[in-house]
């Protein structure tokens, strides 16, 4: 599963024709150019959902279904999580992009990454034009997702997990 705004989830399809990449966003309007960039250079096996990712995950043929799962840096570490946990699968991996300043919001996310069934598997620096630092957190899912996760109503964003 790819959430994504950036198009991201393209690049990582073409690069990998053999994946079935699924994309989703709350924004139909992001979706709809996707969409059309998709069919215009011919991408198969490319789901694209217009949905939230709170309600999807919720969902039995969507929830501990995926073997990776990425996202954009769209909130801190301890709100993405809750939201990208719930659709792996045991044995998966979600991939976090982070800036330079990472250190501070894994060590805050780090009891919920636990409730949520992951491990912090490794922390990956990735210089830009030799100006630019992200760092790519993978975290391994050892265990299930309690069925309360994520919560809605934008709970985790709000009253994130402690």
């Amino acid at each position: 599963m790819e959430q994504e705004q950036d198009f991201h989830g393209i690049p990582i399809k073409i690069a990998n024709p053999h994946l079935k990449v699924t994309l989703i966003d709350s924004v139909n309007k992001k979706l709809n150019v996707i969409r059309e960039v998709s069919k215009e250079i011919g991408l198969k096996d490319l789901e694209i959902i217009h949905t939230r990712a709170e309600d999807l995950s919720h969902k039995k043929e969507y929830r501990e279904q995926f073997d990776i799962v990425t996202t954009r840096a769209v909130s801190n570490l301890t709100t993405i999580t809750e939201y990208m946990l719930p659709f792996l699968k045991v044995g998966g991996k979600a991939i976090c992009m982070k800036g330079p300043n990472y250190e501070e919001e894994l060590k805050e996310a780090q009891n919920a990454i636990e409730i949520l069934g992951g491990k912090v598997e490794k922390v990956e620096k990735l210089l830009i034009s030799n100006e630019i630092e992200r760092n790519i957190i993978v975290i391994l899912k050892v265990k299930n997702t309690p069925n309360k996760y994520p919560r809605g109503q934008g709970k985790p964003l709000k009253e994130p997990i402690k």
